[in-house]
């Protein structure tokens, strides 16, 4: 896979980041959000910026975990409404009669 150098900023510094050719832009966009979540926890608390570098990614790591366990669920909602949809296809499909 092809990577390309994207240049973002975190916390007034300058990066350089190897990222995926076309994944430039979500890139950027997740350091954007990662530099606006930097901002508004150091603006709400003062910390060092390894504490603020460590609490931020714990939120982010609870929020991913969180969305992961929704995912999950959903997931299965919808494989057992297929399995029961199914199921009753089935059960009409016994009745039909034969051509």
């Amino acid at each position: 896979m092809s990577t390309q150098a994207v240049e973002i900023q975190v916390l007034g510094r300058k990066l350089k980041v190897n990222c995926p050719i076309g994944q430039e832009d979500a890139l950027r966009a997740a350091a954007t959000d990662f530099d606006q979540r930097l901002k508004d926890m150091s603006a709400r608390s003062n910390v060092s910026v390894e504490q603020l570098l460590i609490f931020t990614g714990l939120n982010i790591s609870n929020e991913l975990h969180l969305e992961r366990q929704q995912h999950n669920r959903n997931a299965e909602l919808i494989s057992n409404k297929i399995n029961s949809l199914e199921e009753n296809l089935d059960k009409v499909l016994q009745y039909q009669p034969k051509r």
